[in-house]
C-alpha cells in the first residue's frame, strides 16, 4: 500500500484513501470466482467499499462485475459508484419480488440496515433488519454472503474485560440490537438449512473523517462542549481497513455461519482521545459523566487481526487526520454515532 499522507485536504483524497487496493485484496480478486453484488451499497460505508471492489478488480487485471443495489435516494452516491465502474440497480430490499429479480452472483456483501430512529418506528427497524435479510438470504442462498452486523449484539462489558470475543453469547439491549441479532439469525438459518456460506461481520466503529466516534469527540472538544464519559472506552477502525477486511471475509464464509469481529485492536479511552484533541486544538477538553465502573459495547478483534494483520492506519494517525479535518471545516455527514448510548435507545 502506498505511503499515507500527513493530512487529508479534501473528500477526493479521503475517498481515494478509503478505497485504495492492497496486494492481499488484488490476490483475492485473482482467486475469487464470479461477480460481486452489494445490497445496501448507498449507506455511509457502502460507497467506498464498492469503489474499493471496483478498483481492486481493475488492479488485478480480471473481469468481474460489481453490482451495487439500493434505493439510491442520494443521486450523488449512485453517480460516484458508476464513475468507478460499479453497475447500479434500484431495488427496495423489502420487496420480495424485486429482490428475486436481482442477478444471482456467487459473491454477496450485505450492507443494508437501520439504526437511528428505532424508538419512533420500531416496526420499520425490524422490517429492514430482519425481513430484508430474509429476502436476500433466500435469493442468494447458493452464494457466499458476507453480512454486516454490529458489536451491539454483545452484552455491555467493562474496559478491563478486553472486549467480547466471537464466543460471547449475544445479549442485545434494546430493539435495535435485538433486530440486528434477528438479522444474524436469518442468515444463520439459511446457512444451516440451505447450505449458504456466510460470514457475519460484527463491526464497531468505522472511522471516516466525515462521521464516526473520533469525529463526534473531536467536534465537541473543538466547540468547547463537554465529552460524555458514560461509555469510557470504545473500539474503532479506519474505514478503509474495515472495507478491505470485509472483502477478504469472502474467503471466510462457512457453513454454519462464521462470526468475526471487525474493529481495531485497541480498547480506546474516550478521555485520552478527548485530551489528545485538546492538545491538537490548543484548548482544554471538558467532560461530563463518570467513567468509573462503566459498561459499554466493546469487541475483541484478536481473531480478525490474526487473519488480516494490524490495520494500516493507527489510532494516532486517525486522530491527527480528524483534527486537521475539523480545523479546516471539512464536510460532516451530521450523523452522530451515539457511541455513548448504553440503554439501546437510538
Amino acid at each position: 500500500m502506498s505511503a499515507l499522507p500527513k493530512t487529508i485536504p479534501d473528500e477526493t483524497t479521503l475517498d481515494e484513501l478509503l478505497s485504495r487496493p492492497t496486494p492481499a485484496l488484488t490476490a483475492l480478486m485473482q482467486r475469487l470466482e464470479g461477480d460481486l453484488i452489494i445490497p445496501g451499497i448507498a449507506g455511509k460505508m457502502g460507497v467506498t467499499l464498492g469503489m474499493l471492489a471496483a478498483r481492486t478488480i481493475a488492479a488485478a487485471g480480471v473481469r468481474k462485475r460489481v453490482i451495487g443495489v439500493a434505493r439510491f435516494t442520494d443521486k450523488t452516491a449512485r453517480a460516484t459508484l458508476e464513475t468507478y465502474g460499479v453497475e447500479t440497480l434500484h431495488c427496495d430490499l423489502l420487496d420480495r419480488e424485486a429482490v428475486a429479480a436481482l442477478p444471482r452472483v456467487p459473491n454477496v456483501i450485505y450492507m443494508a440496515g437501520r439504526k437511528f430512529g428505532t424508538q419512533e418506528d420500531t416496526d420499520l427497524t425490524w422490517a429492514l433488519n430482519v425481513i430484508a435479510p430474509e429476502n436476500v438470504a433466500q435469493h442468494f442462498r447458493d452464494s457466499r454472503i458476507v453480512a454486516f452486523s454490529t458489536g451491539c449484539v454483545y452484552p455491555l462489558v467493562t474496559a478491563a474485560s478486553g472486549g467480547c470475543t466471537e464466543d460471547e453469547p449475544p445479549a442485545p439491549v434494546g430493539e435495535y440490537a435485538q433486530s440486528c441479532l434477528g438479522r444474524e439469525r436469518v442468515f444463520g438459518y439459511h446457512s444451516r438449512i440451505h447450505g449458504a456460506r456466510v460470514c457475519l461481520v460484527r463491526l464497531n466503529y468505522a472511522i471516516d473523517l466525515r462521521y464516526g466516534v473520533l469525529h463526534d469527540i473531536g467536534q465537541r472538544v473543538y466547540a468547547g462542549l463537554p465529552v460524555d464519559l458514560s461509555a469510557s472506552h470504545f473500539n474503532a477502525i479506519w474505514q478503509g481497513d474495515a472495507n478491505r477486511q470485509a472483502l477478504l471475509c469472502l474467503e471466510h464464509c462457512t457453513v454454519p455461519a462464521a462470526i468475526l469481529n471487525v474493529t481495531g485492536p485497541e480498547t480506546i479511552s474516550v478521555r485520552f482521545v478527548a485530551e489528545t484533541f485538546g492538545r491538537l486544538f490548543g484548548r482544554e477538553a471538558r467532560f461530563t459523566g463518570h467513567d468509573e465502573n462503566a459498561r459499554m459495547y466493546l469487541s475483541n478483534a484478536a481473531t480478525a487481526t490474526a487473519l488480516f494483520g494490524y490495520p494500516s492506519v493507527t489510532l494516532m494517525q486517525m486522530i491527527r487526520w480528524q483534527a486537521e479535518w475539523i480545523k479546516a471545516g471539512g464536510r460532516t455527514l451530521d450523523k452522530p454515532t451515539h457511541f455513548e448510548v448504553t440503554d439501546g435507545k437510538f
